[in-house]
Parts: structure tokens; sequence; C-alpha cells
């Protein structure tokens, strides 16, 4: 009760709201509000299973106070305990361990106190917890298994494994480690293990494996009880790839399961039950096929038969089995159907009203041996039928047989679609169906929403949920283009542009760690990066996809401060500017091949019309200078000096090459991209710079205001229009409703980001190409400049993570206000603005311990404030 009394006294003082409550708090015998919001590594809160034998620790000052001046960590391990003391620092993210190594299974408890700037002492923290999983193969007593019966892995059956067994004693705790080579759901006593779906994930399966632990404490009983596994080919044993680059088998010519369930019983003694030759499997069973391109397949007529003992394989191989470092992919929502229509007898199609990704749940009547076919289509053709053709050879169609006459429920285990409308036959005769037969469950990593941004204009508040569930649907354990054709895979152009917006919206730290190190796995000898991860194509390295592997550990490090993203990819870094290198000749690049400008409006063809080697030398140039800025923050100062003058001497040669003194391109068509990239990057001279954005303005214009960029130029257009001079151009741009634009697709009814802005129109229909995914993030990277500019939230480089940012918000004519707000690991940062009377109010949060720069929007000196919430009115009659 005294704790939160003093508590209640800090937030009543913080607001100036009692003198005597300051006095109160200012008396150094009172103690502080405990910090709160404790988390280890990646913001996992009580983790088990986790990944990190050298954790870090971060946590919360409570709101009303300014700033940390020094700390306090305590971690008992068992018998190992590390107290940090009191250290003088404002750090309470990213704190490292620094105590007795850890080891797989250990549990740890820990808790923080801290001072604040008056060095008044905090309350401890209430303890957190973290426990390790197996972190090494050799912890791993388990066998791989899989049904012994010869089955054609073509088909993608599904295998069903059992094994039953009695506990030794009294349980005090089990755990359940589980990986796969597929993906698996796991049952204890009729009971679904977790909430997590398509798991193991995908990484590079030759390189690693990540493995899942569970608590199964209350799962099991005394006496006997019985797992079940299902296992289903996944991305490592099922069809992957389009067209000529598809392979079946890709990873291995079958899929098996490794699980190892670990029982500590309370005399202290131990158990565990592994997979080995004492379980059974078979392939016949209800499921007749799972894929994630063609649907699933179910028979509700069968039941399990023909139980075998298992194949069993020892050798657990050289790919590294090591826990899962970020949360798998779970159901997150479920969308009801808004309408149903009839195009034609017995074809009934449920409009959910948004393209999603996930699957579609049933509560329907069926009649026995009537099979229910499901159909599933991101778009309705001209006579509001199917529109299937974008899925190419992706089936995406699941079936159900039911057993008898009745109302069943149902939903599929392996497989996950893109759509928005689900299309049901084989319903009895006469049926008139119901809404809520119908559901769409959403399905992606399990990130937690941390952004939101919100205008006066109902356009650009379309195109942020455009953006958001364009993420939704594409962050399906990798990072994927598209989520329902015959493709879904991690190319690493459109990452790159899209993961400064993507951090914005969801706390995507650990996504992006997991995804990197998969990259490194994929990275060749000669320092390219693959343009997909996990590579299945091996396609040569293209300039924009080759530099994520740069661009996106410098864009995690600014919003998080985790300097651990850059430590570990430096070496990736370093040897794909290696690779550029070998490209050159006098410090451009010669001959380049790659993707080019991807699907420029208006091109001679899809890679548009900026020359391979002049955007080849511009992402060369800049990620030298990102190495240049990751050296220095590692310090680094031999790499700062030599990454630095490489850089430089790259820009000179890009410079004399590509622009004349009046900041012209010559050697090169005029693309909007050229020139943006130049002015974007800073490859020219400041002077240039200037004289390059006029011919910049120039081209947009001749284009009737429209951008003429694709995937490696739009992201740019915008925010170097605006940050050149030219901001009325910008937003007559972002705001255009004809094509090319972001509006002209959310006119022809767009509720994702396109790939193409006209892969459908309503006066055209789908473009004629064929290549039309609704679902495809790379667009959306406009939203970074809506959150940083608009709204005026943005990060602060030389501060990462928020510990400062600026406030910068941009005042427009048309809009009348605009606001954003982030968590970040300090708490909520706000800003928001709106017009009234002739005033322009701006109001800023600012978290405890960080600060943050306002640059107000009528010219005003820039001021610099600390934690609460602030607000300001100024004159504004424009």
């Amino acid at each position: 009760m005294r704790n939160l009394l003093i508590c209640l006294i800090s937030l009543v003082s913080s607001v100036g709201y009692s003198n005597e409550s300051e006095k109160i708090m200012n008396d150094p015998g009172n103690l502080l509000c405990a910090p709160d919001h404790l988390t280890v590594g990646e913001g996992f809160v009580n983790p088990i299973g986790f990944h990190d034998a050298t954790p870090c620790f971060s946590w919360r000052l409570p709101l009303g106070l300014e700033k940390q001046t020094a700390y306090q960590i305590k971690v008992e391990a068992g018998d190992s305990q590390w107290d940090s003391g009191w250290v003088e620092s404002d750090q309470s993210v990213w704190v490292p361990y620094a105590g007795e190594k850890l080891n797989s299974r250990q549990r740890a408890e820990w808790c923080v106190r801290f001072r604040d700037e008056n060095g008044r002492e905090s309350e401890w923290s209430e303890s957190a917890s973290f426990e390790l999983g197996l972190l090494d193969s050799d912890d791993w007593q388990a066998s791989w298994i899989r049904p012994s019966q010869e089955v054609a892995y073509s088909l993608e059956p599904v295998a069903f494994m059992r094994r039953e067994f009695a506990m030794a004693g009294e349980l005090e705790r089990a755990r359940l480690h589980v990986t796969a080579r597929g993906v698996f759901e796991i049952s204890l006593n009729g009971e679904k293990v977790g909430n997590d779906h398509f798991a193991n994930g995908w990484t590079a399966y030759e390189n690693r494996l990540d493995a899942l632990t569970y608590d199964v404490t209350k799962q099991l009983r005394a006496g006997d009880n019985r797992i079940l596994a299902k296992l289903g080919s996944g991305w490592f044993a099922g069809r992957l790839g389009f067209m000529k680059f598809a392979k079946p088998n890709y990873y291995g010519p079958h899929t098996e399961l490794l699980l190892q369930l670990e029982l500590m019983y309370k005399d202290g003694s131990s158990e565990f039950i592994v997979s080995d030759d004492q379980w059974q499997g078979t392939f016949d069973n209800q499921i007749l096929s799972s894929s994630i391109y063609d649907g699933e397949h179910y028979d509700a007529r069968k039941s399990p038969a023909g139980w075998e003992a298992v194949a069993v394989n020892q050798d657990l191989g050289t790919a590294r089995i090591a826990p899962k470092p970020f949360f798998s992919v779970q159901v997150t929502e479920e969308l009801r159907t808004l309408a149903i229509t009839e195009p034609e007898p017995g074809r009934f199609i449920f409009d959910l009203g948004q393209n999603m990704v996930g699957w579609a749940k049933l509560n329907i009547p069926v009649e026995k041996d009537r099979k229910v076919t499901l159909r599933f289509a991101e778009m309705l053709d001209g006579d509001k039928r199917m529109y299937t053709a974008n899925y190419r050879t992706a089936k995406s169609t699941d079936s159900y047989i039911p057993s008898d006459d009745g109302v069943i429920e149902w939903e599929p285990t392996f497989t996950f679609h893109g759509f928005r409308y689900v299309e049901l036959s084989g319903l009895p005769e006469g049926v008139q169906p119901e809404p809520d037969w119908v559901k769409g469950v959403v399905l992606h990593s399990d990130l937690k929403q941390t952004g939101h941004f919100e205008s006066s204009h109902s356009k650009l508040n379309q195109l942020q949920s455009n953006i958001v569930w364009g993420q939704r649907g594409n962050f399906l354990d990798i990072p994927t283009d598209c989520p329902q054709r015959d493709e879904r895979m991690g190319w690493t152009g459109d990452a790159q542009v899209f993961c400064p917006t993507s951090m914005f919206n969801y706390d995507c730290l650990a996504f992006w760690k997991s995804w990197l190190g998969t990259m490194r796995d994929e990275q060749h000898e000669d320092g390219r990066i693959p343009n997909i991860i996990p590579d299945i194509i091996n396609m040569k390295g293209a300039p924009g996809w080759v530099d994520a592997a740069t661009m996106i550990p410098w864009e995690v490090y600014v919003r998080t401060g985790d300097s651990e993203v850059l430590e570990v990819n430096f070496g990736m870094m370093e040897r794909m500017v290696g690779w550029y290198r070998s490209q050159t000749q006098d410090n451009l690049i010669a001959k380049m091949e790659g993707w080019g400008d991807w699907l420029q409006p208006y091109a001679k063809d899809n890679k548009g019309d900026t020359p391979k080697e002049l955007l080849g030398t511009a992402f060369y140039a800049n990620s030298l200078h990102i190495l240049e800025k990751t050296a220095r923050v590692m310090g680094k100062e031999t790499d700062v000096k030599k990454y630095g003058a490489e850089a430089d001497a790259v820009k000179a040669a890009f410079a004399r090459h590509y622009f004349d003194e009046k900041g012209l391109l010559k050697n090169a068509p005029e693309t909007q991209t050229a020139y943006l990239l130049a002015i974007a990057f800073k490859l020219i001279p400041d002077e240039q710079r200037q004289k390059a954005a006029a011919h910049l303005a120039r081209l947009v214009k001749e284009a009737d205001g429209h951008l003429r960029t694709g995937f490696l130029g739009t992201p740019y257009i915008v925010p170097v229009l605006e940050d050149m001079g030219y901001p009325e151009l910008a937003m007559e741009l972002l705001l255009k409703d004809s094509y090319p634009s972001w509006f002209y697709s959310i006119d022809q009814g767009a509720t994702t980001m396109w790939e193409r802005w006209d892969s459908y129109t309503h006066k055209d229909g789908f473009h004629p190409e064929g290549m039309n995914s609704f679902n495809h993030y790379a667009y959306g990277a406009i939203g970074q400049w809506m959150y940083e500019r608009l709204a005026g939230l943005a990060p602060d480089p030389e501060n990462p993570g928020y510990k400062h940012f600026f406030v910068r918000p941009l005042v427009v004519e048309q809009l009348d206000w605009a606001r954003a707000e982030l968590e970040t690991s300090y708490g909520i940062a706000r800003s928001s603005w709106k017009k009234a009377d002739g005033k322009l109010i701006l109001e800023v949060t600012v978290p405890p311990n960080t600060s943050a720069t306002i640059e107000f929007p009528d010219g005003k000196k820039s001021h610099t404030i600390t934690s609460g919430t602030h607000q300001f009115t100024l004159d504004w009659n424009r």
C-alpha cells in the first residue's frame, strides 16, 4: 500500500497539482515507484525456451519521472548470483548480463532498481524471469522419426505419430522441446500444445533449425499420457518456387520430427520421453494432403489407421538446432463475412471485406459423403466470379468430406491462403447461407503492434490501413513479397525498402534479427546476398536487393538502439560490400545485372529505365556509408577511416561520371530514380544536390505531378521532394488519385498494398501480364514519411532507440490534423498537431528517461523537452 501511495503521489507531482506532494517526493527518505515493463533480449516477457545465454535487460521508469542516473540489477540463476551493484548510467535498455555463464534449461530470476536525477532510489521491481531452451544440438537425446510407410511426398501427405507413456512419479514441471524438418502440431492427451502455427518456421534448414519449448506441466496427468504429433511438408518438403524455379522437396525427400519431453519430478529425479523407436506412425489419416500453395484436403470419414513402428534416424545432422529467437505464427484476429453472393447456382461467395492471410473457419451444414470445396481469391472478375489467375499454379483450394449429415466446424492445419473472398460449393441443396458460416482466421507472426498513424484525410487513413494489412499478410515467419500465389518468398529488395515502416507499425526487432541470421547463412562465398532469403532459387545478387545486408541492420539499430544487430552482421556487411568492390572499375560499377528499378510505370520493361550500373554504384556508395557509421558505433576507428575514404572515392566517381556542374544527369537516361538516389544518398556535392532537385521537380511536373519510380525509387520520392524544398509538390504527388499513385489503387478497391499500381482498374480490368499480387508491401514504404513528417515523429540516429527523438511536423494545407504514436522501449512517444481558430496546437509526449527536440513548423527556434506531455500553441493563419 505504501508503494502504491508513493506512486500516486509521484504522478500527481509530475503534473504540478500539489506543492505538498512535491515536498514529500523531494524527501530522500521516500522511495520512488519501482521500474516496470521488465523484458529480456528482444522484448521478451518471462520467456521459456529463451535463445540467448548472454541476455540484455530492459525496463521502463514510472510515468512522471524525468530520468535515471544509476541502476542496480540482481540476477539469481540456481546457485549462481550476479549483482551489478550501483552503476552510474542513464541506460535502461540493452543492459548486458555480466554474471557467470548460463546453460541450457537454466532458469533465472532478476529485478532492478534505479536512482533518479535527484539521487532518490526506487523500490526494487517485481521479479521477472527467463528460462533457457536447449542451446546446442548436444542437448538433444532424441532421434529424428517419421512414419516408415513409403508414400509420394510430392502429394504432400501429413504424418501422424504417437507415443503413450506413464509418468514415474509426482510431477514438478515438464518442458516439451520440439523441432521438425517440416511443420508440426503437437497434442498432449487430446489438447493442442501452444498456440503456434507453421512451427518451427522457415530458415535455411541445412544451416539452422529453430526449436520451440513449451511448458506442458498442466497438460500431463498422473498415470497414462498420450502424445500425438502431426507433421506437414511445409516449406521443407513441399513444393516451393514459381514457374521454372519450382522445386518439390527442396530441402529433403521427407519430413521428420525431433521431440524431447523432459519430466522433472518432485523427488528430484527426471525422465525424458523422446522421439525414438517407441513411437508409431502413419500417413493414413483424415488429412489427405496439406500444401502451402495448394491447400488442405480433409476426409472426416477416415480415422488414423495402419500404425507402424516409425523409421528412426539417429544422425541429427550438421544444422544448428537452437531455440526459435522470435514469436511463431499465431491467430491474431477473426474477420466476419460482410456479404454473400451466388454468381452461379450452388457456388456461394463470402466476402470478408478485407484482403487477408490465413484460412477460412467453417461452421456449415453438410451432407454425408458430399465434398465441400473451398476456393480463395483476392478479387472478383467482371462477372463477380472468383479471380484466381494471379495465383498462377497455386491451387489454393481446400476440401472437406463429411462423415455424416449435420453441422460441422472445421479449419485446416498446415496451409494458408491470401484472400478476401471464399467460395463454397458442395453444400446441401436448397440451403441459404448465413454470414456466420465463414470466418477469416488471420495468421501472421505474433508481433506486437507498437505504432499508429491517423490524420484528417480519410484516404491517407485508408493508405495506413493498407500498409498495416500488407505487413500482417507478409510477415508470416519471414518477410515475403506476397502471400497468395506460387511464390511467397523472402525477396530482399522488397524487405529493405519496407523495413523502416515495418518498425513503426510493429515490434519487429526479433523478427528481423532472425531473418538476418538466415541471410548470414545464405551469403555466397564471394559476398553476394541472394535475392531471396531463404534462398531456394540461387539467383544472382542485384543492387537494392543485396543491400538488405547493410540497410536493414542499420535501420533496425536506429529504431531500437540494439547494437547487437550491427555487431553480429558486420562481417556479412563487409563481405557484401567486398562483392560490390569486385565489380568496379575506377570506383564505378562496370557491369551489373539485377532487377533494376522494378516495376517502374511506363518503362521499357519491368526492370525500369535507370541503368543497373548507376543503381549499383549508388547502392555501393550508400552501403559503404552505412559500414562507416556501423564501424563508428562499434568503436572500430580503423574501419571508420577505411570505409569512409572508400565511400568518398565512390561518391566522387559517381558525381563525375553521372552529373554535370548544373546537377543534370549525363551518361544515363534522365529518370526520377537516378536523381532521387543521388540526392537521398548524398552522392553529389551539396550545391549540385539542390540543382539536381530542380531537375527532379521538373521531371515530376512533366509527368503531371506523378511518380515514375519503381521499387527502388518510390520510397525516396516524397521525402526527397519535401526535404529539398518542394513540399507542395511532394503532397500533390502523395495525394494524387490518378495513375500511378497510392490513392489510385485505393480508388480501384485496394485494402492492402498492391504489386502494381494498376494490378486492377475499374476501366480495364486486370493487368494483362498476370503478375498481379494484391498484397505486396513494397510501396507501403511511404508509411515511414507519414510517421516521421506528416505526424512528425522521427528517430535520432545519434541517439538510437528513441533515447532522443525529433518532432518535425509538416503542417500542410490539405490536412487539418495528424498524429502518430509509437511504443518505444522507454514508453509511449506521441506527436500530434491540429489547426483550430487561427492557431496550431502541437502536443508531444516524451517517455521517461528520454528527450525530444521540437522543430516548430512556424520557424520558431527548436526546443528540447524531457519526459511528460507538452502542449504548444502557435499562431497559424496559413
